[in-house]
């Protein structure tokens, strides 16, 4: 794991199988008051990660100062939230060229 992405902590993992029967990593990360980064693990370790948002409607969202665990959303999350999260998912490296000032 990238220290710099992840800090270095061993992060929790659950396993998603997708409609094509590849199973991926799901993670939970960066936790707010309101929404945590559901980042998909692809198996191959190529630049296949992707990565949704999920927003808390829970009383914690109303609390500023407040911040959701990870583990605990994770842990929550049911087989049909992760599908429907994969399925608004976006590549976290883009394959289209950046632009270079001349």
């Amino acid at each position: 794991m990238s220290p710099f992405f992840g800090r270095g902590k061993k992060k929790s993992r659950v396993a998603f199988r997708d409609g094509e029967g590849v199973e991926w990593g799901v993670e939970v990360r960066w936790p707010s008051a309101t929404n945590v980064m559901v980042v998909f693990h692809h198996p191959s370790l190529l630049a296949r990660n992707r990565y949704a948002w999920w927003v808390s409607d829970g009383p914690q969202a109303l609390d500023v100062t407040a911040r959701l665990k990870a583990d605990d959303v994770l842990a929550a999350l049911t087989e049909a939230d992760l599908r429907a999260l994969f399925r608004k998912s976006m590549p976290i490296s883009s394959q289209i060229p950046r632009f270079e000032p001349a």
